[in-house]
């Protein structure tokens, strides 16, 4: 099967922000900062609700069909890392937002590895837009997938 070219959508997903799920992510990256718990310290802070923290839109993995994900692209996940992230924002994302997220390739090059072999390094990016097609930020990553030894 051959690879999707740039360009290509591989899905396309949407949550909504949600309270619950703000505190649990915020705990478990022990985020400091109350206004990401707390509504009254979100207020005070100016926020018309509870900013979600910088990373959340992660969560959107539960919503994605990951399997296909990985058949889409061809690839051996055992021979994959994360080589990077990266999140531009437009705005705050705030409890009650409505996202959805277009996940495009955006890159698919072949490099030599510095021990040998070759690293398929595919960037994605994935533009999440609010209920009213504003977008509110833009994530991008690369994998990185090791050649076979």
């Amino acid at each position: 099967m051959r690879p999707p070219a740039v360009g290509t959508v591989l899905d396309v997903v949407s949550f909504e922000v949600e309270a619950g799920k703000v505190r649990e992510f915020s705990k478990a990256t022990q985020t400091a900062d109350v206004v990401h718990t707390d509504a009254g310290a979100a207020a005070a802070a100016g926020y018309s609700s509870i900013p979600a923290t910088p990373t959340h839109v992660v969560v959107a993995g539960h919503h994605r069909d990951q399997k296909q994900f990985v058949e889409t692209l061809g690839l051996a996940i055992e021979r994959v890392v994360v080589g990077s992230v990266e999140w531009h924002y437009s705005r705050p994302l705030l409890v009650g937002d409505r996202l959805t997220g277009t996940r495009r390739v955006v890159d698919d090059s072949t490099r030599e590895g510095k021990r040998g072999g070759t690293m398929r390094l595919l960037t994605l990016e994935t533009e999440w837009v609010d209920a009213t097609g504003d977008s509110a930020v833009t994530q991008r990553e690369v994998l990185i997938e090791r050649g076979e030894r």
